[in-house]
C-alpha cells in the first residue's frame, strides 16, 4: 500500500485540531504552582535505609557463601588444568597436585616461584579416603615431606626449630 497522497481533509481536520487545543491552553488561567515542600528526614526513613542497607549486606554475604559452598566455578578456569589438592607446609610454602591432560604434576609453591617435585602419571581418585595426613604415622610423613621440600627450596630452618 503506498500513501502517495493524504487525503486533503484529514490534513485539514488535523491541523484545526491543533489551533482549538494551542487556543484553548492559552485562554485558561495562569494560577502559579505551589513550591513543593522539601521532604523531611526523620527517623523512619534513616530506619529504611539502614534495614536496606543491610537486606543488601545480606544478600552480598548469601552469595558469596552459597559460591563457596556449591563450588562455583572461578573466572579463567581451564579444562586442561584441575587442581586437585593442596596442603600447606609452611606460613607460606605449599604444596599443589594439579592434573594436566593425563599427568598430575606435585609442585612447591612459595609466595616468589614454583618449582616441580614430582610428576606422576593420572590416578583415579577415591570418593572417601582419609587424607594421609590422618594419624599419627601420617603427620610424621608430612613432617618429613615439609622438611624435603623447605630443602628443595633452599629455606633454611629456622633456629631452635
Amino acid at each position: 500500500m503506498k500513501l502517495s497522497r493524504v487525503p486533503t481533509a484529514a490534513v485539514a481536520f488535523l491541523m484545526a485540531l491543533a489551533v482549538m487545543v494551542t487556543c484553548a491552553h492559552a485562554a485558561l488561567p495562569t494560577v502559579p504552582a505551589p513550591e513543593p515542600a522539601a521532604p523531611a528526614v526523620g527517623a523512619g526513613g534513616l530506619l529504611q535505609a539502614g534495614l536496606g542497607m543491610v537486606l543488601v549486606l545480606g544478600l552480598i554475604f548469601l552469595c558469596a557463601w552459597l559460591a563457596r559452598r556449591f563450588g562455583l566455578p572461578r573466572l579463567g578456569s581451564s579444562p586442561l588444568l584441575k587442581v586437585l589438592g593442596s596442603a600447606m607446609v609452611g606460613q607460606r610454602e605449599r604444596v599443589v597436585v594439579v592434573e594436566v591432560g593425563q599427568t598430575w604434576l606435585v609442585l612447591g609453591v612459595t609466595a616468589s616461584q614454583v618449582n616441580a617435585l614430582h610428576t606422576l602419571p593420572a590416578q583415579a581418585l577415591p570418593e572417601a579416603a582419609a587424607p594421609p595426613s590422618a594419624g599419627i604415622g601420617g603427620a610424621r610423613a608430612a613432617e618429613l615431606f615439609a622438611q624435603k621440600l623447605r630443602e628443595s627450596l633452599g629455606i633454611q630452618p629456622k633456629p631452635g626449630a
